[in-house]
């Protein structure tokens, strides 16, 4: 086998990922040699691979999928949320600049140009950039017998065609042939799959070979007459209807895939070992990221992990978690303005436990530097660690390993403040003072036995007789996660017409629908 796809979506958060990872896990068990791939990812969530690079945490997981180590082939491309207008670009796995959206998207080179000297005069900068990231997709090509492709929101957003180098774009570089997702939990996907064609030019519509139905509930004989229609409509095939399965997210892009103060993911906490149940609230503080952290704990029986915004919901917590963020400062003002700094200030003071991770590490501090971020200069912290932290311009990007509670830990590191510890008990590359506990470690609570001794220092400090579950495996479980998406695709797609697609690509003499996207 030797070819590719590109897994495109009516929307954002259609099922591109999922797909995306149930189609590598399904190649993967029959042996094809497969890699994910995404141009260019949005995401506050994200992984550091073996070499020190950068890239959105759900190509790290597709890469587990198909069983092959996550690369920043993969993913060249990262774009991590500052606000509402602007980002942080990570090119090939490290940042390169804060960029507003019209700046990035802007094709002409400009005057304006970033400290790696990145921003071209001539040429093009999107030219550029898709430069790079074909040449990432043809290295890849060259390693593994296909490559799967995941697009990002829709290929129809058509203010942003020009530009494109995710979708179409990319598709058209590598004659890549497209499936469409389309999420009919939502509604309106017979709408959404013809307009999404309908909105494309000639020689983009060539490429999109048909489409696949998401999350649906119900006799899938009820949908057969709808999708006979589209394909009389379009000329296109549906290649799988998928229903709708509980707790199948892989590790989430653009958001949170729950809303505050509902429990993290969708699946049932598992009944508690011991006589009471851990209760943890997780400050859902503003450009949280990686706060697929505390997955780890919610995959612990009897533990109950919800995301928080107001100060009394801490109240019967047995851990408050501070998150990551990409807003330090930003972070610690919503914090003071909501009341939770004080309350994280009480429970310190009663000796009730908290974990600061990354950058909520850093507010639980004494003082923060910050001329990089938010260039708000000298901040004061919440006190409640002997830190003091400096934001530097590089950014850390590490796969450390260590030691914590006597257990092995590893984990990987996301940063640009620099921690300068100055008292407390050693905690990983943090510290602890009582029951307050800070690391720029990422990751740690997925090590199983460090994990354990952890819950058991907070439940015998919550006064909960809680027992950690001696056999939980957080790997074996992401594990039997991914084999599900595999089956997903296996049960409900229809694999020989996919298999067709990835050697030979699409269709020849697919009709062209009209109007066709705009001049």
């Amino acid at each position: 086998m030797s070819g590719g796809l590109l897994v495109a979506g009516t929307t954002s958060d259609a099922g591109k990922s999922v797909v995306t990872a149930g189609i590598c896990r399904w190649l993967s068990r029959k042996g094809v040699s497969v890699a994910p791939f995404k141009a260019q990812n949005m995401s506050l969530n994200s992984f550091v691979t073996r070499e020190g690079a950068e890239i959105g945490r759900a190509q790290a997981m597709q890469a587990q999928a198909a069983r092959v180590e996550p690369s920043v082939l993969m993913n060249p491309v990262l774009l991590k949320p500052g606000g509402e207008k602007s980002s942080q670009v990570v090119l090939m796995g490290k940042p390169v600049g804060e960029m507003s959206a019209r700046g990035y998207h802007e094709y002409r080179g400009g005057a304006e140009r970033s400290e790696q000297g990145w921003r071209r005069e001539t040429g093009g900068r999107q030219q550029a950039l898709l430069d790079t990231v074909v040449g990432c997709l043809e290295e890849l090509r060259g390693t593994y017998d296909a490559v799967i492709c995941e697009g990002a929101g829709s290929p129809a957003e058509i203010n942003l065609r020009r530009t494109d180098i995710v979708n179409m774009g990319i598709a058209r570089a590598a004659r890549f042939p497209v499936v469409v997702v389309g999420d009919i939990d939502r509604g309106g996907v017979f709408a959404s799959f013809f307009g999404t064609v309908a909105l494309l030019g000639p020689a983009d519509q060539e490429l999109v070979a048909g489409f696949l139905v998401n999350k649906f509930r119900g006799d899938v004989s009820l949908l057969e007459p709808g999708l006979d229609m589209l394909r009389g409509l379009t000329g296109r095939d549906t290649f799988g209807v998928l229903p709708f399965r509980h707790g199948l997210g892989i590790d989430e892009e653009d958001g949170l895939r729950v809303s505050l103060r509902g429990a993290v993911r969708e699946s049932a906490v598992a009944p508690p070992l011991g006589e009471d149940v851990l209760r943890v609230a997780v400050c859902a503080v503003p450009l949280m990221s990686n706060f697929t952290d505390v997955d780890a704990l919610a995959a612990e029986p009897g533990v109950v992990v919800r995301f928080v915004d107001r100060a009394e919901e801490l109240a019967d917590a047995d851990l408050v978690v501070v998150p990551g963020t990409r807003g330090t400062v930003q972070a610690l003002a919503w914090l003071r303005e909501r009341g939770l700094a004080d309350a994280l200030a009480r429970r310190a003071a009663e000796g009730r436990p908290v974990l600061g991770i990354c950058g909520g590490f850093q507010v639980l501090g004494e003082r923060i530097e910050d001329d990089v971020e938010s260039r708000a200069g000298s901040v004061d912290g919440l006190g409640l660690l002997p830190v003091r932290v400096r934001f530097a311009r590089e950014k850390t990007l590490a796969r450390p390993v260590g030691q914590a509670l006597g257990e092995p830990v590893e984990g990987y590191e996301i940063h640009h403040g620099v921690a300068e510890v100055l008292g407390g008990e050693p905690f990983l590359d943090g510290c602890r003072v009582g029951e307050v506990w800070g690391t720029h470690w990422h990751g740690s609570l997925e090590s199983d036995a460090f994990r354990r001794r952890f819950l058991t220092e907070v439940a015998r400090a919550a006064g909960r007789r809680f027992v950690p579950a001696p056999d939980t495996s957080f790997g074996a479980l992401r594990e039997e996660q991914l084999d599900l998406l595999g089956d997903l695709i296996e049960e409900s797609a229809d694999t020989d017409a996919l298999l067709e697609l990835i050697e030979n690509g699409a269709p020849e003499n697919l009709p062209f629908v009209p109007p066709g996207a705009p001049a």
